[in-house]
């Protein structure tokens, strides 16, 4: 059996993993086998406070699993204050290589920890929204609701 626990969002299914310390992974869709944890039940109850806006930050202990690049990129994501957006090159320019925007995508792609670490957040340097692995539809619902609630 596998530490997560499974729940309904205005978003879809969501599961989250982890174990009594940490959060590892939030995923997109339903998990079969799940062995809940309290930290689990706090994450899915932090995420409905954020789903009801009544949630602009999360207090749950995060470790995601990534290269040294991808972890300085998504320490760079939590940076993006809620309700904002910035580029792909301006979170390459926050990690202090403005020539990675491509890389910057790459490590955004491999986020572990969507809407906790807020990769939703990244748009393009034309201000459209582009790419997000819960699907586009997604990452304008989230927006939308950080713009709602700010």
């Amino acid at each position: 059996m596998r530490n997560c626990y499974c729940f309904d969002s205005p978003i879809g299914k969501l599961t989250v993993y982890g174990n009594d310390n940490v959060l590892t992974r939030l995923e997109f869709g339903a998990a079969e086998g799940d062995t809940p944890t309290p930290l689990l039940y706090c994450a899915a109850r932090q995420l409905e406070q954020y789903f009801a806006g009544e949630r602009h930050f999360f207090e749950l202990p995060l470790q995601p699993h990534g290269t040294d690049f991808q972890l300085k990129i998504w320490k760079c994501l939590q940076q993006i204050p809620y309700g904002e957006t910035r580029s792909y090159k301006q979170l390459a320019e926050m990690a202090g290589n403005p020539r990675a925007c491509r890389a910057v995508g790459g490590a955004n792609h491999c986020n572990p920890l969507p809407v906790f670490i807020p990769c939703h957040r990244v748009i393009g340097s034309n201000g459209r929204l582009v790419g997000f692995g819960g699907g586009l539809h997604i990452k304008k619902h989230l927006l939308e609701l950080e713009r709602q609630c700010r």
